[in-house]
């Protein structure tokens, strides 16, 4: 019974990487273009993410299920993108190392290669947790996988690097997690 769940869970995992993988870049810009009205649940979330209301919109939209999403499903969409964002970065990272001759970039690109480390397996935890219905950390595990974008912008050194962005896309997708994650926790939205 134990290999079974082993094997369903290891199973469940790849069809959430896979799942995300494949989920169309363009969506975005197509949320935004079409006018889409937010739901309730959407509106609510956004609004309380302190981070720009329409990437949270535009975010979580890209996402199909969005439209009909319930906070469960809205739950397995936020961390699916922070998912998502951190593992292309990580790629990414990992193609500038490549590229990059050995010296103080190196050492800056390695650490931010860990780091994304780091922030990919909070938020596998964290699916891991929406699967068993085990919400108390997922909150935690969201601000993990933010610092992570943090101290990745802190080795660069610079206020802005090739990373920028994907960093700052990962803090603010952190950021709708946890607000997504205190839906079920019962803590207060400020």
């Amino acid at each position: 019974m134990v290999k079974y769940y082993h094997i369903l869970c290891l199973s469940t995992l790849s069809l959430f990487q896979c799942f995300f993988f494949f989920i169309p870049c363009a969506a975005t810009t197509t949320t935004k273009s079409a006018g889409i009205q937010p739901t309730k649940l959407v509106d609510s979330v956004c609004r309380k993410t302190y981070s720009s209301y329409s990437f949270c919109v535009e975010s979580l939209y890209s996402d199909p299920r969005t439209p009909t999403a319930d906070s469960y499903v809205l739950a397995y969409i936020s961390f699916g993108l922070a998912y998502l964002n951190a593992s292309t970065t990580q790629q990414h990272v990992a193609r500038l190392l490549n590229k990059t001759a050995a010296g103080h970039s190196q050492q800056q690109l390695q650490r931010c290669y860990h780091d994304y480390n780091k922030a990919i397996s909070a938020l596998q935890l964290a699916y891991n947790d929406l699967n068993s219905e085990t919400f108390f950390e997922l909150a935690d595990l969201a601000g993990v996988a933010s610092l992570a974008a943090d101290d990745c912008q802190a080795a660069l050194n610079t206020t802005f690097s090739p990373l920028t962005n994907m960093n700052s896309d990962l803090k603010g997708l952190c950021k709708i997690c946890v607000v997504v994650s205190k839906l079920f926790t019962g803590l207060t939205l400020k």
